[in-house]
């Protein structure tokens, strides 16, 4: 099997790379950067460049599935022109292979697209699971709405669509997980905003495990990608605390604080959804980080061996 991955150098896509490899599958890759292009019998890159509507179309040689990851980190500030790159980035590379697909003859009949629990209105109580309507009218449910549209038009190549639909994705190096730890083994730790808000969270290891389910067994449709057990943003606070034994002895920082500090980002950590894999829980995925104290048990093991 030959996948295609865009966004294969972020968290994600690097680690999803080495599980395809690692099945001896193929993988083709898009890149904007020619330094960043490597031709080997398994693994090889093809350059693109969204904004001129450019690409390479041998990425598409052999290819079955199509993995679209590629997406500006919503973790910088929300500038007017950044809010801008966050949701062209991710529309603007689907069209150009929707564009590029419909040019050519091909052989893709799968096409699974990142996607963001965003687009569930914040909750504190309501759980939301894949058959869930309600859809949140800020700026990222907007942006996330737009991108599954500008997946589902791949239906019409006669390609079936999935879409994973992500919490935050935790790893020992990268992404949330090591800025949230960091105040606590500095004894700065604190609960934010209310601390009340859940946090719909994944292990690294789950969420490219999902990824891989739906590739291996040719799903499609929405999957929430997010361990079955959210945790409120103090619990996990505390949880984090013990592992290092230290305290909390701050108070929670307010949210008109983070408000000032961060902008309309400030969502990201005062804004939770509670969100339920109910879906993946139906099909044979096992999952190998359940709940938060195996997920940080792994996080905190994998940073003391390297």
């Amino acid at each position: 099997m030959t996948i295609l991955i865009t966004g294969a150098t972020g968290l994600i896509g690097k680690a999803l790379t080495k599980v395809c490899l690692s099945r001896g599958f193929t993988v083709h890759y898009l890149t904007t950067r020619q330094n960043a292009v490597v031709t080997e019998e398994k693994k090889k890159g093809f350059l693109w460049n969204p904004s001129k509507n450019e690409i390479d179309v041998n990425a598409f040689n052999g290819v079955s599935t199509i993995v679209h990851l590629a997406g500006a980190t919503v973790a910088n500030r929300w500038t007017s022109a950044y809010k801008k790159e966050i949701l062209e980035s991710r529309i603007n590379t689907a069209q150009v292979i929707y564009d590029a697909l419909e040019a050519i003859e091909h052989n893709v009949v799968h096409f699974i697209s990142a996607s963001g629990v965003s687009i569930y209105p914040p909750s504190f109580t309501k759980l939301y699971t894949e058959s869930s309507t309600d859809v949140s009218d800020d700026f990222l449910g907007t942006v996330v709405t737009t991108w599954e549209k500008a997946a589902d038009t791949f239906s019409n190549l006669d390609i079936q669509v999935a879409k994973v639909r992500t919490g935050v994705v935790f790893s020992a190096e990268e992404g949330a997980y090591p800025k949230i730890e960091k105040p606590v083994k500095m004894n700065l730790g604190a609960a934010l905003g209310s601390g009340k808000q859940y946090l719909s969270w994944i292990h690294l290891d789950d969420i490219v495990g999902i990824y891989d389910y739906i590739i291996i067994n040719k799903l499609e449709g929405v999957y929430n990608g997010v361990a079955p057990t959210p945790i409120k943003n103090a619990t996990l606070t505390k949880k984090i605390a013990e592992r290092y034994h230290k305290k909390i002895w701050l108070p929670n920082v307010p949210s008109f604080v983070l408000n000032i500090a961060m902008g309309e980002m400030s969502t990201l950590v005062l804004d939770g959804q509670l969100v339920s894999p109910a879906k993946m829980q139906k099909t044979k995925y096992m999952f190998m980080h359940s709940n938060i104290d195996s997920a940080l048990n792994q996080l905190i093991s994998n940073k003391k061996d390297s």
